[in-house]
């Protein structure tokens, strides 16, 4: 839940929680800087994935 809350508030923070420093990570960086939504829908289905 916490993880949750992170990753909408600050999408890259709540993928490195998860995963660390992977692609997932910099993917998430990238969406975050086209957009500020697609970084929170990919941060949220990384932590629910896992």
């Amino acid at each position: 839940m916490i993880r949750i809350l992170v990753a909408i508030i600050l999408p890259p923070l709540g993928v490195f929680l998860q995963v660390g420093l992977g692609l997932q990570f910099w993917l998430n960086i990238l969406l975050t800087i086209f957009g500020y939504v697609p970084g929170i829908i990919h941060a949220i289905w990384i932590i629910l994935r896992r």
